[in-house]
């Protein structure tokens, strides 16, 4: 009998019932059956199954969304189990036998609770425990798997799936739905969304992820009758993500695999693979995504700085380059103080160099500490652009340190980059970070660089030379984030790559924003807010203005989303353009509010030169849409906006930003017959506002 097997259980008598609950608040939700060895895992919308069988196997058995029905099952005859790891040449898999150890169920924070199972292999040489989560009022199930090194000898993980599911296909047909990053090399990047179907014993559905990766670390798939699940994993390195429908067997074969693997295990030593999650959702990409971020939010996202002010709206040094002084700056930030802006960020030149991270005695000969607090003093926050994995060539550490650049470098504004993941290096970010913060009165650190997981092979670091991509993610980047935040709490980061190109779940974790397209313009700017909005709430989405001369549709192409953040210098904005910014400022800290927790609702396809666009936010908590819809170059000289969300029966107060006519409606004519908005005339954005009538 499998249960004699047990070495340690953790099991409630006394309940007289088959299935067994670990206390009274949990006995509806988590509840173990010992004579099957089976999990029934359950909240107000999701069930799942888990059982692990008479032979020894563990298996993914049933996800159900108890408030749709739609259920997805593993496939009859092909087993289904979220661990796979290669170790060496040995594959633990759904084929693998093991034998129950422990098991508990743990409370999470966010109204969470945490089934934990620890398996043995039967050669006792690996030792797992499995990690599932569920967490209240989100069809969502979150999973991790450890892994401790029984063996007596160093093995090496070799591969490692975060996402291994089979999924019945019942006979369907399947469209697969991906976003792209900001990828500077390739054309088109800018967040484009991307629909394909997926054949039988077709091409995989690939999602190519992580630092400098292709795509958004997020998929979702839905069948012809609008059934469907996404995904998300939490991992900044690169990762393949594919779903392949398999024909012959007619089921759905998810996989989401860390790329370039190679990392040391000594004996007794664990290993953590990064945690992701399944998600269930019933209707169109944007339920996907809305269900995405609600959980998003709820449950891994860092929490937001300002619950009333945030997203800021917010000015950057860039529009000077390199060429900043005290003077200048100080200028700036008097104007930018009067036109309302909450954040002053320094961009890079404000040090002596990259990797010599002292303030510049020339540019700044009153200390940039002085600047910090006249920032302070006008009421913002103040920022600096920080390259934690950048160093010029010259400066004091590389010459002191020359082993420490990673074997290949991405020559960021003229750096070598640095290996994160070798101990010395990670030591001295931490401590460079934390003097900066200290010394220069640093409320925000805008993150940048190229490449955030660099790729290094060199044999004389303290990471494996072929696990620069698992180390210097985890070991590495998030590690260095997380011991500067510690350290450091009440500092926010934004997240850069040279542009929006690390795009995870992971990500979210350690940061409160984070750039979109970078400075790319008017357009670029919305087709990054519309794609990126698929995948991640709004907040996720800033972007930057660089433009100096200012109309209502360059200003509205970069209100709709997280931070606002101007690039100009605004020091040589006509005083016309500057009434201009302090009126449109205005308008988007009214909306910012609706926005920042809303549903996004993509009225028309991506951003073109040729053709209208909306997009729309519905705020459930005060039954509020905001919508802009936005002439480019081409397209009609109007556009019937149809908005959706709303409440059928409600009626609405429906305007139009800076128009006098105020329409009553009702919901359901508000989304099924529109409200015809006019745009005469080229470059022209509209902002419409549908408010429900007390």
């Amino acid at each position: 009998m499998v249960l004699g097997l047990f070495t340690k259980m953790r099991v409630l008598t006394g309940l007289g019932a088959a299935w067994l609950g670990f206390c009274s608040t949990l006995l509806a939700q988590f509840q173990f059956d010992p004579t099957q060895n089976r999990w029934r895992l359950a909240n107000a919308h999701l069930e799942t199954l888990f059982q692990l069988t008479p032979s020894g196997s563990f298996e993914f058995q049933r996800l159900s969304d108890l408030r749709t029905g739609d259920t997805w099952i593993a496939p009859p005859g092909v087993p289904s189990a979220p661990i796979r790891l290669r170790l060496n040449d040995r594959l633990y898999d759904a084929q693998t036998m093991y034998r129950l150890v422990d098991q508990f169920v743990e409370a999470l924070p966010a109204g969470g609770q945490r089934q934990v199972i620890v398996l043995e292999d039967l050669m006792a040489t690996g030792r797992f425990r499995l990690e599932l989560e569920l967490y209240q009022d989100h069809p969502v199930l979150r999973t991790s798997v450890r892994f401790t090194n029984l063996r007596p000898r160093q093995v090496y993980v070799r591969q490692a799936d975060m996402l291994r599911f089979n999924l019945d296909g019942e006979g369907k047909a399947f469209l697969g739905f991906r976003v792209t990053q900001w990828v500077i090399q390739w054309n088109p990047g800018e967040f484009e969304p991307q629909q394909s179907t997926l054949k039988p014993d077709g091409p995989a559905f690939q999602v190519l992820s992580g630092a400098r990766g292709r795509h958004c670390g997020w998929l979702a798939v839905r069948d012809e009758a609008h059934r469907g699940f996404f995904a998300g994993w939490e991992f900044d390195g690169r990762a393949q993500t594919t779903v392949n429908h398999v024909g012959t067997g007619d089921y759905l074969k998810l996989s989401a695999q860390v790329q370039s693997f190679n990392h040391p295990l000594e004996p007794g030593g664990e290993f953590q693979v990064p945690a992701a999650f399944l998600g269930l959702f019933h209707g169109d990409w944007d339920e996907a995504g809305y269900r995405t971020q609600a959980f998003t939010e709820a449950v891994l996202a860092k929490p937001t700085p300002d619950s009333q002010r945030f997203p800021y709206v917010g000015w950057d040094s860039w529009g000077h380059l390199t060429n900043l002084d005290e003077d200048t700056l100080r200028q700036e930030a008097e104007r930018a103080a009067r036109l309302g802006l909450e954040l002053f960020i320094v961009d890079l030149g404000w040090a002596r160099n990259m990797g010599d991270w002292y303030a510049d005695p020339k540019k700044f000969p009153s200390g940039l500490r002085a600047l910090s607090d006249y920032v302070h003093s006008l009421g913002m926050k103040f920022g600096v652009h920080f390259t934690i994995a950048e160093a010029a060539p010259d400066s004091p550490v590389l010459r002191d340190n020359p082993d420490w650049t990673s074997s290949e470098t991405y020559y960021y504004h003229g750096a070598l980059s640095l290996c994160l993941s070798h101990r010395p290096v990670k030591e001295w970010v931490v401590e460079q970070a934390v003097r900066i913060i200290d010394d220069y009165g640093v409320d925000w650190i805008l993150q940048d660089g190229e490449n955030m997981v660099k790729e290094c092979t060199k044999t004389t670091h303290t990471h494996d030379p072929l696990d620069s991509n698992y180390s210097n993610a985890v070991d590495g980047l998030n590690a260095v984030i997380a011991e500067i935040q510690r350290r450091r709490p009440e500092v926010h980061w934004e997240n850069c790559e040279n542009g929006g190109n690390m795009m995870t779940f992971n990500m979210v974790r350690y940061y409160v924003t984070s750039i979109t397209n970078d400075a790319s313009g008017s357009l670029g700017a919305r087709r990054g807010v519309f794609g990126a909005t698929y995948p991640f709430s709004p907040r996720y989405t800033d972007r930057y203005m660089p433009d100096e001369r200012l109309d209502t549709y360059t200003t509205r192409s970069y209100m709709f989303g997280g931070p606002w953040l101007f690039m100009g210098r605004l020091t040589r904005m006509s005083p016309d353009d500057l009434g201009l910014a302090a009126s449109e400022i205005e308008v988007y800290k009214a909306l910012r509010s609706r926005v920042r927790h809303a549903k996004i609702f993509h009225l028309s396809a991506w951003p073109d030169e040729e053709r209208l666009e909306a997009i729309q936010s519905y705020d459930a908590a005060t039954d509020s849409a905001v919508a802009f819809v936005t002439r480019h170059d081409g397209g009609a000289d109007s556009y019937t906006l149809r908005l959706r969300g709303l409440r059928s029966r409600s009626n609405y107060r429906v305007r139009v930003e800076g128009l006098p006519s105020i329409l009553t409606m009702t919901g359901a004519q508000l989304m099924y017959d529109g409200v015809l908005i006019s745009l005469p005339v080229a470059r022209t954005t509209e902002i419409v506002y549908a408010e429900p009538l007390q």
